[in-house]
């Protein structure tokens, strides 16, 4: 076998060993998704409990990655290959937001989501680096629940500037109530005791935002358990 057979057979094997994993991910993260939903059921969601103010849960959960080597089990992986995109997309709208007028309470509140998100991104990739996982594009044009796609950036482009802001808090918000469903999954099935530890942070920052935005002046009434 020549040279060239040899390197365009180790390719081809990569390319099928990248197949599997992202299937398997796929599949746990169907999983972590519906044991979050069944969590969330028995501890009887729709209860309206308080939530902190979203700058001081924002500012906790920005800690510094490990350094220490971490094991990351199937529900831990796919947790942070979905989220890593999902924040990802939530700063590309609120990037794009920038440019268009919108309600200043609604700005006020995502430039808060901007900085814990962004730390948040530091800290996921600092637990995949721990773990030694390397970090995959498995969700690249899914259209996962909670998740901003550049379709949806798209339409809020082509909003008209008096529908810009409804239209950016609806997506913000399945965005935010999403990530709670997936970081209540991580903590009961996810096995890294750092990772859990960080989605109870995620989690609680979350409620904070979601709080504060339907709570925002303004802000219409949100559907009963939404």
């Amino acid at each position: 076998m020549s040279t060239d057979e040899r390197m365009d057979e180790q390719i081809m094997a990569e390319r099928r060993g990248f197949r599997v994993r992202a299937g398997r991910l796929i599949g746990v993260v169907a999983t972590l998704v519906a044991t979050a939903v069944a969590v969330g059921l028995s501890q009887g969601w729709g209860r309206t409990n308080p939530a902190p103010a979203a700058s001081t849960v924002a500012a906790s959960s920005a800690v510094a990655a490990p350094t220490a080597p971490v094991v990351l089990n199937g529900t831990d992986d796919a947790f942070i290959q979905l989220l890593i995109p999902m924040n990802e997309g939530a700063l590309a709208l609120i990037d794009q937001l920038d440019t268009r007028p919108a309600d200043p309470s609604l700005r006020a509140l995502l430039g808060e989501v901007r900085k814990a998100h962004q730390a948040e991104l530091r800290d996921l990739r600092g637990l995949l680096a721990a773990g030694n996982v390397p970090e995959l594009n498995i969700h690249e044009g899914h259209q996962m629940p909670g998740m901003v796609t550049q379709a949806s950036l798209a339409e809020l482009r082509a909003a008209s500037d008096t529908e810009v802001s409804s239209r950016a808090a609806g997506l913000i918000r399945a965005h935010l109530a999403q990530t709670v469903v997936l970081c209540r999954g991580e903590q009961t099935a996810g096995g890294s005791p750092e990772l859990k530890a960080l989605a109870g942070r995620i989690q609680q920052a979350r409620a904070a935002e979601l709080n504060t935005l339907d709570n925002r002046p303004g802000a219409p009434t949100a559907a009963p358990g939404g």
